[in-house]
């Protein structure tokens, strides 16, 4: 018999969160390379594939689709031998032989091609899908769950065969009356029966995102930190002037400049202007980050919310604070966002005007920080300005900014002030 090798989790890639075991991607008897993804697992935050940490057979599979991964869990046992014996069966429950441990490593976006996303496969299975058919925009040909949604809605476009197949034709209407009256009748019956309510409903079980979303916001809202909202308008002048200006130079550098790197970079100047903002309150004291480590709320449809972390964006410029919120972007649409990305965080932003919201209050502190910023949508409003010394009424591009606190850390002096600094970077942006 060969020496066998316990397959667990890459120390720390768990960072103490649960994870769910999604679905394996390999079956006893399966040969392996060394980085080839083994399973998928599902944390509170990601999705993520573990790949095998050697070369070699696939010998036993010791989790079920569902069951609860930590780091002490061996995954599943490999053998640097073939056993010809091996039966296609569903994933065994045995206990891990004595073996080798090896970490497994978690597999990392440029190291395959062509790579597939955790939720790129989980389309492809719900839909269906012969990804041959689709060309990739990623990098590399790279298959994105964009892709597929565009390829989806492509081929809901096309009539479908019952759509285009020729009507039956209509029964004649040359029925005697005589015929036709009874049943009439008893069409007219039925309607003053009383109609039957139905109440048909499914259960869409929680995913571990969703339910940490859950805990995380009831934990924050009613649990932790009195939730105070101050809510100012703000003139986007400036800020679309400058954006028009240099988009199209930040996109020859393959960066595409959205508004809300400008939001990230004023917020940066307002919270080294107004320090108490950037922190975290402890029963004894309040502790003052240094670093601005900046989240940014992404929304992904019904999976959930996620808020990588564009780390340092005090040494960003706005160049790099957009190239930077694009690629985390990118990785939480693929579902490739590592769980260090979205760690460590001292000040959050949501853009919540993306889809439209003009004001949200109160935005739900994302815990440990004591605030969090919101962006309303921009819209044309006919504002009063000073023009010559005459108040003149002009159309302005517009929007609310919201700044939630922790009242048990900051009162209305540091939210108005971050919040009058914030304003001021924007409406003078040079």
């Amino acid at each position: 018999m060969g020496s066998m090798i316990n397959v667990r989790l890459p120390a720390g890639q768990l960072e103490g969160t649960a994870a769910t075991l999604l679905n394996w991607l390999v079956r006893p008897g399966d040969k392996v390379q060394k980085d080839q993804p083994l399973v998928e697992l599902e944390t509170d935050k990601v999705t993520m594939e573990v790949a095998s940490p050697a070369d070699g057979f696939v010998d036993q599979l010791l989790l079920d689709a569902g069951a609860e991964v930590t780091m002490e869990s061996i995954l599943a046992i490999l053998s640097d031998q073939h056993a010809d014996d091996f039966a296609a069966q569903a994933p065994t429950t045995a206990q891990p032989a004595a073996a080798d441990t090896l970490a497994a490593s978690a597999v990392e976006p440029s190291t395959r091609h062509p790579l597939l996303s955790p939720a790129v496969r989980r389309l492809a299975k719900q839909h269906q899908l012969d990804l041959h058919q689709l060309s990739g925009s990623g990098k590399g040909g790279r298959i994105t769950k964009s892709d597929v949604l565009n390829y989806l809605s492509s081929a809901q476009a096309q009539p479908s065969a019952a759509a285009s197949a020729p009507q039956q034709a209509m029964p004649a209407l040359t029925q005697p009356v005589q015929q036709a009256a009874p049943q009439s009748t008893a069409t007219h019956a039925a309607l003053e029966q009383p109609a039957t309510t139905s109440n048909a409903s499914s259960l869409r079980p929680h995913t571990p995102m969703r339910k940490r979303i859950a805990e995380h916001m009831v934990d924050s809202l009613l649990h932790t930190a009195p939730h105070v909202t101050s809510i100012f308008e703000l003139d986007m002048t400036a800020i679309q002037r400058h954006r028009t200006a240099n988009k199209d130079e930040f996109a020859r550098q393959d960066v595409k400049l959205s508004f809300t790197p400008y939001f990230v970079a004023a917020a940066v100047k307002a919270l080294q202007q107004v320090p108490e903002v950037n922190s975290q309150f402890h029963s004894h004291g309040l502790e003052l980050f240094h670093d601005c480590n900046i989240g940014v709320g992404t929304a992904l449809g019904n999976d959930g919310l996620v808020v990588p972390v564009i780390r340092q964006a005090q040494d960003l410029n706005l160049l790099g604070i957009a190239r930077r919120l694009q690629q985390l972007t990118q990785a939480a649409y693929e579902g490739s966002l590592k769980p260090a990305d979205m760690k460590g965080g001292t000040f959050t932003i949501s853009n919540h005007g993306v889809s439209g919201s003009l004001v949200a209050t109160p935005i739900i502190i994302n815990q440990p920080q004591t605030a969090i910023l919101g962006i309303g949508k921009m819209q044309k409003r006919v504002v009063v300005k000073e023009v010559d010394g005459i108040d003149t009424m002009v159309i302005r591009p517009m929007c609310y900014v919201t700044l939630t606190i922790d009242h048990r850390a900051l009162d209305g002096y540091q939210t108005n002030t971050f919040l009058s600094v914030l304003v001021d970077i924007l409406e003078n942006w040079r």
